[in-house]
């Protein structure tokens, strides 16, 4: 089934605590994700980013906001149980527990108050259950929509950057990658090769163990299987196992197909991928805005 918004996974965590005893949060994802019949994988699909467990991510987020309204109280690392005005909320029976419902309470109506100036917290209070995540969550979502877009800018200027431009951008994102060494003695071992099929050579690692020949193509057709024949047939030539073909543009499936089943190791970058290791390592992008996402340090507070 669905993982639940974390809306609702507020009354849960509420009839759970009801007992008046001490819980941890680890019990409380046991219990609940039993409750609510969340497979394995369920519990263990991970955010965007891959940083946690979306599960964990919104029960977290759902206990936050319960303790912002005072109807939980935090007992020690990792470590609630309800206050009375959480008995008494929960005394009421109510069918459902939300941002709503909470808003009822002045500590949390403040709080609320001060984050609308913020997009991405505020969360309209009469928003149905069903299409809220948590801030974390809609952080995640607008950070890979900016990604989105950027990979498909890059890919434009990818389709309109000089041949030989194109080349020495191709040996910057390797030796960024950890190939090569530095880029003084990659350059020294990426050469035109004059041979059919090849662009250059470059080594595995910076003692130059073993090399790795590259084709690096800025084309606007895609890449079919004849072109990679080519290239195994040139590396054939050379007695070499291992390939890198680049392109700007896209892969056909036969040419896939074609490498799976190949003895040499080659590896095919279309440009979507090359736009995504580029602004991994940093190349051809630059920061623009970073954003630190803090939490409580409790070993701090937990000191003598």
């Amino acid at each position: 089934m669905p993982i639940p918004d974390f809306q609702s996974l507020m009354l849960p965590i509420m009839k759970i605590a009801g007992d008046g005893a001490e819980h941890r949060g680890h019990e409380l994802r046991q219990r609940i994700g039993e409750q609510l019949g969340l497979t394995e994988e369920e519990r263990k699909q991970l955010l965007p980013s891959g940083s946690q467990p979306v599960f964990t991510n919104r029960i977290a987020w759902a206990r936050s906001h319960l303790t912002m309204a005072g109807l939980l109280e935090k007992t020690g690392k990792g470590r609630f149980r309800i206050t009375q005005r959480g008995k008494e909320a929960l005394s009421s029976n109510p069918s459902t527990i939300n941002m709503q419902f909470l808003l009822q309470f002045p500590e949390y109506a403040e709080a609320r108050s001060r984050s609308k100036t913020d997009p991405l917290v505020e969360i309209p209070a009469d928003a149905p259950a069903s299409d809220t995540i948590s801030p974390q969550e809609r952080m995640e979502l607008a950070f890979r929509e900016l990604n989105t877009s950027l990979i498909t800018d890059l890919r434009g200027k990818l389709a309109t950057i000089d041949p030989f431009r194109f080349e020495q951008l191709v040996l910057d994102l390797l030796v960024k990658m950890g190939y090569g060494g530095s880029k003084k003695e990659a350059a020294q071992v990426t050469q035109r090769t004059g041979d059919q099929g090849i662009d250059g050579v470059i080594n595995e690692d910076r003692l130059g163990l073993d090399v790795i020949y590259v084709q690096a193509k800025r084309w606007k057709h895609n890449v079919g299987r004849p072109e990679i024949q080519n290239f195994v047939g040139a590396l054939a030539g050379k007695k070499a196992g291992k390939g890198i073909f680049i392109t700007t543009s896209e892969f056909h499936g036969n040419a896939r197909e074609y490498v799976a089943g190949l003895h040499e190791k080659i590896v095919l970058i279309d440009g979507r991928r090359l736009a995504e290791l580029m602004i991994e390592h940093d190349i051809g992008v630059t920061p623009e805005q970073p954003y630190v996402i803090k939490k409580i340090d409790s070993d701090y507070f937990d000191e003598g």
